[in-house]
């Protein structure tokens, strides 16, 4: 696995989220939950690929909605909650010190044109 570093606790606030690219160019969208979990998630709504850090909203209970179509996500696990058919790509991350790491080799972002 081979982890990149795509920004630092300071960056992302916490209840916050914020987009960043890596170094082949795919975009992530960083979530930082208010108990200290990172979350790295793909940036785009599987619906139309709409970016979620455009049009997304992260509510206190960590639901990520597409403000576009109102679809909605958990965004600690991706899932689904409106539809409940569809999810977020999820990237393995991790935090060391100051700094976050994301591995996005293997993992494609969901596509849902429903």
């Amino acid at each position: 696995m081979a982890y990149e570093k795509i920004c630092t606790l300071d960056d992302v606030w916490e209840g916050e989220m914020k987009s960043f690219v890596t170094k082949n160019g795919t975009e992530v969208l960083v979530i930082a939950h208010t108990n200290e979990q990172i979350v790295i998630v793909q940036n785009i709504c599987p619906h139309q690929e709409i970016k979620l850090s455009k049009k997304g909203n992260l509510s206190e209970d960590g639901v990520l909605t597409c403000t576009a179509h109102l679809w909605k996500f958990n965004s600690s696990t991706g899932k689904g909650i409106n539809p409940t058919d569809c999810k977020l790509s999820i990237y393995p991350s991790k935090v060391d010190n100051n700094d976050i790491f994301v591995n996005i080799n293997g993992i494609v972002p969901e596509k849902s044109h429903s």
